[in-house]
């Protein structure tokens, strides 16, 4: 096909924020992990699926299948639904204690 361009795992994105390797980044509708260090409006390797061990809401305890949403105010995953993005779901379950803030995720790079 000639209009074919890319597999779409990763895309190349505008850094929204300063970023470390593995960090999660938004940029409009389209979520990402970081594959290396970024300046504020750099470019910077997003992979789009996979599955990935991030940041999560600490004190709130996950069940495999959960969907699982980007809280872009905080840069972190939550379950809860509202004023986030859908980003994947838990492919493990975490418990909810105050340091359990870190969860694995499925992302779907379809949203």
């Amino acid at each position: 096909m000639k209009n074919y361009v890319q597999p779409g795992k990763t895309i190349t994105l505008a850094a929204p924020h300063a970023l470390a390797p593995g960090d999660g980044l938004l940029v409009g509708a389209i979520f990402g992990v970081a594959s290396g260090a970024a300046q504020s409006g750099d470019n910077v390797e997003a992979a789009l699926v996979g599955v990935f061990d991030l940041a999560k809401a600490p004190s709130q305890a996950w069940s495999v299948g959960a969907r699982v949403y980007w809280d872009n105010t905080n840069r972190r995953c939550t379950t809860t639904a509202s004023g986030n993005t859908l980003i994947g779901v838990a492919t493990e379950a975490v418990a909810g204690g105050a340091e359990d803030v870190v969860g694995r995720v499925r992302l779907n790079g379809s949203f």
